[in-house]
């Protein structure tokens, strides 16, 4: 696996398409959170900790057909949209195949609710 030393690097080395969707993401994520990302087990996390990996909200990690949108307490978050997937523990993600499947205000509102919900008991 690639080393990055930081989320734009990370950014950069995606293919065109998988950039596209970032392109959308990283703004959106930057409004919610800002200057909490960090790159934590190669690929970009977003915390609210003293430290990356502390008190994780929410990650971007690309594979080769999708970029997953995923959040650690994704599971507590309230999705009528029906578009989060549930994962390990108490995450859920959301796969992204193409920029058209970035809806910005429902990303928004899952964004606020994963920062309220690790801000309310956060490191």
């Amino acid at each position: 696996m690639t080393a990055f030393a930081t989320i734009e690097d990370y950014l950069a080395s995606l293919p065109e398409s998988q950039r596209q969707i970032t392109d959308e993401l990283l703004p959106l994520i930057e409004k919610a959170l800002p200057g909490t990302g960090a790159v934590w087990h190669g690929h970009p996390v977003w915390s609210l900790g003293p430290a990356p990996g502390k008190s994780p909200v929410c990650y971007i990690k690309a594979y080769s057909s999708y970029v997953t949108f995923g959040f650690w307490r994704g599971q507590e978050i309230t999705d009528p949209s029906g578009r989060l997937e549930t994962g390990a523990r108490a995450m859920a993600s959301v796969k992204l195949r193409a920029l058209s499947d970035v809806d910005a205000d429902l990303f928004t509102t899952w964004l606020d609710q994963a920062r309220d919900l690790e801000g309310a008991t956060g490191d």
